[in-house]
């Protein structure tokens, strides 16, 4: 059995909080599948998942994920995270504010052969635009 810990953490802490997108290529498979409402649709597969971070890092260039929690069952890890960063690159609906936010969120991620093929993410988007001044929280209140 792989340990399905060991190459999600990889994936926060040498991706994201390192940028380093070279380790997708070990770290993913080629068919990888990644599940979250919250993110625009990206191609499945190694190639999809460099343009979703790429997507993030350029609003979000100083992103930083730490691990709250860690839980292995099987091939599947459960990792809770709060990611905490700046504002500095547009979004296609949010030009950047350059305002600083934090939010949490929890990524199930299934692995074989020491990579991942699958991950299901949810995380406080809502919190997020809060955060930045593009919803208030009167109105996040009322949805």
């Amino acid at each position: 059995m792989s340990d399905a810990k060991t190459a999600s953490r990889r994936i926060f802490e040498d991706v994201w909080n390192h940028k380093n997108l070279a380790a997708i290529d070990e770290l993913m498979a080629a068919n990888y599948v990644h599940h979250d409402p919250q993110t625009p649709k990206f191609p499945e597969g190694i190639e999809g998942y460099k343009q979703l971070v790429n997507y993030y890092l350029k609003a979000f260039p100083d992103c930083q994920f730490t691990i709250d929690l860690e839980i292995q069952e099987g091939d599947v890890a459960v990792t809770h995270w709060t990611v905490r960063g700046t504002h500095r690159g547009d979004l296609p609906t949010l030009p950047a504010t350059g305002k600083t936010f934090s939010v949490t969120g929890i990524s199930i991620a299934r692995v074989k052969d020491g990579k991942l093929v699958e991950s299901w993410n949810n995380w406080d988007a809502l919190g997020l635009m809060q955060q930045l001044g593009s919803v208030s929280a009167a109105a996040g209140r009322a949805a």
